[in-house]
């Protein structure tokens, strides 16, 4: 029996050590790749609206393009934006295919496959309706048709599973029970409310600065209130401080220098950066 319980203690002993070893191995291993092949691997979305979007060249612009090259300068490599859906971002298990991505929010859930260097912007959630609709607050949607972008906090609130867990979070309200969610990945679910008040859908929840951008474009909306307010912060994968340290030193300057608020002024109109 003896001899049982001190081969068990081996194994274990064994398991612990090759565990520490292989954390060992990983630490620093995104750092390494990014200032091996010089590229800082961001991904983003084409429409992110102020966020990051494709310009009339196919080119990327936005806030969070200019903070991310800001961020490949100070490592001494250049930017390259990939674009996967958000809900294969939010997974994680990202294996290499790109560094770190940008506007998520640092939720507890999150923190368990991410790493969020630094806060970096603030965002609201709004309720948007098309411009026909008689709804004119949130709580009118109660028992309606709502959409969201799959695996965000948008659709976390619309089925009421938004845990209000992140840095200087307010108790979540619920200001109304969708009848129906609908989420959308890798389209908008603008597309769909731009077709009529009710065609497909009845109202979307969604970030403002996108909202702001779909009614400076003409879409025939109209915005009826805020569902909430969260930090957002840039994200990696878990187990690199020496990379988590280099980003969070280059927002630090960013902050310091001023050049964050003005970078949310320049694509925003107003400082919405975290200090």
């Amino acid at each position: 029996m003896n001899k049982l319980v001190r081969a068990i203690a081996v194994a274990a002993s064994l398991a612990a050590a090759s565990l520490a070893l292989l954390a060992t191995a990983n630490a620093g291993a995104t750092l390494d790749r990014v200032l091996k092949t010089k590229t800082l691997t961001v991904a983003v979305g084409t429409n992110w609206g102020k966020m990051s979007f494709l310009n009339d060249q196919h080119q990327f612009e936005g806030f969070d393009i200019d903070v991310t090259k800001r961020i490949a300068e100070s490592l001494g490599v250049q930017a390259k934006y990939v674009t996967p859906n958000w809900d294969i971002i939010a997974a994680g298990k990202w294996q290499g295919r790109w560094d770190m991505t940008t506007w998520m929010t640092p939720t507890k859930a999150r923190a368990e496959k991410f790493d969020f260097p630094a806060l970096y912007i603030n965002d609201d959630a709004v309720g948007v309706v098309h411009k026909d609709s008689k709804i004119t607050k949130l709580s009118e949607l109660e028992g309606k048709v709502v959409g969201a972008a799959a695996g965000t906090t948008g659709e976390l609130y619309l089925n009421h599973k938004l845990a209000a867990d992140w840095i200087g979070a307010k108790p979540i309200e619920y200001q109304f029970t969708p009848g129906q969610v609908k989420t959308y990945s890798g389209v908008s679910s603008f597309d769909d409310l731009r077709l009529g008040d009710g065609v497909r859908l009845d109202g979307v929840l969604a970030d403002a600065s996108g909202a702001e951008d779909a009614l400076k474009a003409g879409y025939p909306f109209k915005v009826i209130g805020v569902a909430y307010s969260m930090p957002t912060a840039l994200a990696v994968e878990r187990g690199d401080k020496e990379f988590n340290d280099k980003i969070a030193a280059a927002i630090q300057s960013m902050k310091d220098d001023g050049s964050l608020s003005k970078l949310s002024i320049k694509w925003f109109g107003v400082d919405h950066s975290v200090h």
